[in-house]
């Protein structure tokens, strides 16, 4: 869990979506290939009105060989949202070639409903949308034979050059957002990380340029690692809470032995990348890390929640120094 997961905006990437869904049959309309839907046409800014039946053959959408952007959210049938690309990283709308339908009343049928601004509601089958799909098994919060429900947003439709220049302007969005998100994010785990070293009697601490607290517990009389330096360290991660998610001490992929990386290549998460050069070789101590410089609004496992504050005990054995210093 250390090591860095590396966000790249998909080919796949979006969805705004409608407030509500009701649940009652009557108001949906059904296409002959048993798609329940509810489109909105966009009328103005945030304005729609409800298009009457239509069918999936009239295909106000894209076509072959033409790129959409989507935002979407799906729904179980008790109404719990568990995709959401407005409130999901990295919350910007999917972009996606559009293909003929690989099955009849399926998503892509629903697609092509939306002409560029529309909105709709769709429901269909959990088991085949999964199994024909998405080629996977139902998820745990999913029930065999009940519905999921789409609610998809058609933000635009694009031939290919203008999607590779919508992704690039996507791309720019996203990194001038996370900064933004991220100074905010920084500003409230620093306190949270001061008032921890307070609670938790940690003692004197010191920090990082970039943010991150370290308390020495053990000084080392090694030397310091510089940039491009290999270092071995063992760690072990847990949250403010005391749960442990991850320890280079009982990790049966490496044996029990420390991590080894160079320093500044970002192949560990920034925090470590700033805070072990500040430990002499033999130091032992303590990082607390804000969620920014660890893994920020993802969460690369349920044990590290989104924007989760991480502390890890360390241990820095061994620095392989440079060839040419």
């Amino acid at each position: 869990m250390l090591f860095k997961t590396k966000f790249m905006l998909p080919v796949l990437a979006g969805a705004l979506l409608l407030q509500s869904c009701n649940k009652d049959n009557n108001e949906f309309h059904t296409t002959a290939d048993g798609l329940e839907y509810r489109i909105y046409e966009q009328t103005g800014k945030g304005k729609y009105k409800e298009r009457g039946e239509i069918s999936a053959a009239d295909s106000l959408g894209a076509k072959e060989g033409q790129f959409i952007a989507l935002h979407w959210q799906i729904l179980n049938a008790d109404d719990s949202v568990f995709v959401d690309t407005r409130n999901n990283p990295p919350h910007l709308p999917m972009v996606i070639p559009f293909m003929q339908p690989m099955m009849k009343g399926g998503l892509e049928d629903a697609v092509m409903m939306l002409a560029a601004g529309d909105s709709g509601v769709f429901r269909m089958n959990a088991d085949t949308v999964f199994t024909q799909l998405f080629r996977s098994p139902l998820p745990e919060h999913i029930k065999p034979g009940t519905d999921v429900t789409f609610r998809i947003k058609n933000e635009r439709i694009m031939n290919r050059a203008e999607a590779d220049t919508y992704q690039q302007e996507l791309m720019q969005r996203y990194m001038e957002e996370s900064k933004v998100r991220a100074e905010k994010q920084i500003k409230v785990d620093d306190e949270k990380i001061q008032q921890y070293i307070k609670d938790q009697k940690l003692g004197e601490a010191q920090k990082t340029e970039s943010g991150v607290y370290y308390i020495v517990t053990e000084q080392g009389k090694g030397e310091k690692p510089a940039a491009g330096d290999i270092v071995a360290v063992h760690y072990k991660g847990t949250r403010l809470d005391g749960k442990q998610f991850d320890s280079s001490y009982d990790n049966p992929m490496s044996g029990g032995e420390p991590i080894r990386f160079p320093i500044g290549q970002q192949q560990v998460i920034k925090g470590w990348d700033d805070a072990i050069p500040q430990l002499n070789k033999g130091s032992k101590a303590i990082l607390l890390i804000p969620s920014p410089l660890a893994y920020g609004e993802q969460a690369p496992s349920p044990d590290i929640p989104a924007n989760s504050i991480l502390r890890f005990d360390v241990e820095l054995v061994d620095i392989q120094k440079q060839a040419n210093q």
